[in-house]
């Protein structure tokens, strides 16, 4: 049963706020167990306390540590740590280590490693390392860091450099990360001197045993997050293009399922989801409404040589596509994924404020399971939910990418949306002051500690307190 649910966030640094959704919440937990406690209290963690030091604003007995900023010396001696913070993981300090309780991030400590979105007319660089470096003429990649049980950065070096516009990605079982390329340049465009627009994994370990190749079966095109199915080794993935037609939902069926690292440079087949009479999916607008006969065509040119796959013939029955498709994860038995935002003079169909689908591949069904909004107050938070994650204790946790103040929401068992954290850094920009967005919100192996970005200035974030409630 549906439930239409409005909360409003009272308290220091979010008086006033509301966010509205409907759907049922429940669902977003589907296959998930409270290991680690309760989660939080009936109206989250409390409200957000101003920092004095005008950085993180967070709920009373949390704090937090600065790991890295841009701009200050990577550890490793490679360069200064680079722009444009985004999507991130963490993986167990050292191979099949799970973590274990403690007061850090377990004995053993973390690696986080951490996207950054750099285009050709970026600031600071992802140094070009020999061994670890795609094209030359791309800024972006990704870093590594090394954080030791207490919480302490021990190390950190680039994992991946001379890719581009790298943005989200997701985890593989076989604990590795996929880093996903935002852009579909050619070479011979803009610069750059190899074709743009692929899916890269790398090794948190040992960055060189994966090095700087591109899985090029696993599509050319604007890549935002995937998935992946445990069972079947199955990726989903998403893709945020930014001009009408948007961006499809994708399938990649790897030769070698659930291989290994390097696996997935064996190959596969890739497929675009069709939802039967439904061009756009932003005209679905009440959560509960589900689709069966979900198909999936194959994509006629996964490498987009001459054409971008959004523009591809698709057949009798053409293709369904979607703005903003952004966060992706795998819950229970099913694959979850957000579309931000969709607008109307922009291109799209209806208008709305944030979906999140789930995808049931048993039975071949798709569902909007929570619409965000309408939220008419940009300086509200609550619209464009973009990367999520699921927090240990229960919840999920939402990072926003609006207008006006920017938020990491946390999204309860029961329906409740409360703020975990607020960005009090003010950037410039050609339409004046603002606030940066969050990104790459994820949590440490034993649970105890959140890790999130702030985009710009880069800034990564250590985040601790009582998230057992």
């Amino acid at each position: 049963m549906s439930a239409t649910r409005r909360q409003v966030l009272a308290g220091s640094g979010a008086v006033g706020a509301a966010i509205a959704f409907t759907g049922t919440v429940s669902e977003l937990f589907a296959g998930t167990a409270d290991a680690h406690g309760p989660g939080p209290g009936r109206d989250g963690y409390g409200p957000l306390v101003p920092d004095p030091e005008g950085l993180l604003d967070l709920p009373r007995g949390f704090r937090y540590t600065v790991l890295s900023r841009e701009g200050e010396p990577m550890r490793s001696g490679e360069g200064p740590v680079p722009s444009n913070h985004d999507g991130m993981a963490a993986f167990p300090g050292s191979p099949g280590s799970p973590g274990s309780p403690g007061p850090g991030p377990g004995r053993d400590g973390v690696r986080l490693v951490r996207n950054h979105e750099n285009r050709l007319d970026d600031k600071i660089r992802v140094p070009a390392v020999p061994g670890l470096t795609y094209d030359p003429v791309a800024l972006g990649g990704c870093t590594t860091l090394v954080v030791d049980g207490r919480g302490r950065v021990r190390d950190e070096h680039v994992a991946i450099a001379g890719t581009s516009t790298n943005c989200a990605g997701g985890t593989t079982p076989w604990h590795t990360w996929l880093t996903c390329e935002e852009t579909e340049f050619r070479a011979g465009e803009e610069g750059y001197e190899k074709d743009h627009g692929f899916i890269f994994e790398v090794d948190p370990y040992d960055p060189r045993r994966t090095g700087a190749v591109p899985l090029t079966a696993m599509g050319r095109f604007q890549h935002e997050a995937i998935a992946i199915d445990p069972r079947t080794g199955t990726v989903y993935e998403t893709e945020d293009a930014f001009e009408e037609p948007f961006g499809l939902f994708y399938r990649f069926h790897p030769e070698k399922p659930l291989g290994g690292r390097g696996s997935l440079r064996a190959g596969g087949t890739l497929e675009a989801m069709r939802v039967p009479g439904v061009p756009d999916l932003s005209v679905v607008q009440e959560p509960g409404t589900e689709f069966d006969g979900i198909t999936w065509v194959p994509v006629p040119d996964p490498l987009a040589r001459e054409t971008a796959i959004r523009f591809q013939d698709f057949g009798k029955g053409g293709i369904t596509h979607a703005q903003k498709l952004e966060g992706c994860y795998w819950g229970g038995r099913c694959v979850y994924f957000v579309s931000s935002y969709a607008k109307r003079d922009e291109g799209s169909a209806a208008d709305h404020y944030g979906q999140v689908w789930r995808y049931d591949p048993a039975r071949r069904r798709l569902t909007l399971v929570i619409a965000f909004g309408p939220d008419t107050d940009l300086e509200k938070p609550g619209e464009e939910p973009d990367n999520i994650a699921l927090a240990p204790g229960g919840g999920l946790m939402v990072c926003e990418d609006g207008e006006g103040a920017q938020h990491v929401f946390g999204l309860s068992r029961r329906g409740t949306v409360y703020p975990v954290a607020r960005n009090r850094q003010l950037i410039e920009s050609d339409d004046g002051p603002g606030f940066g967005e969050f990104a790459g919100v994820t949590f440490s192996p034993d649970g105890r500690t959140m890790y999130v970005n702030c985009y710009e200035p880069g800034t990564t974030f250590a985040v601790t307190g009582p998230w057992r409630g």
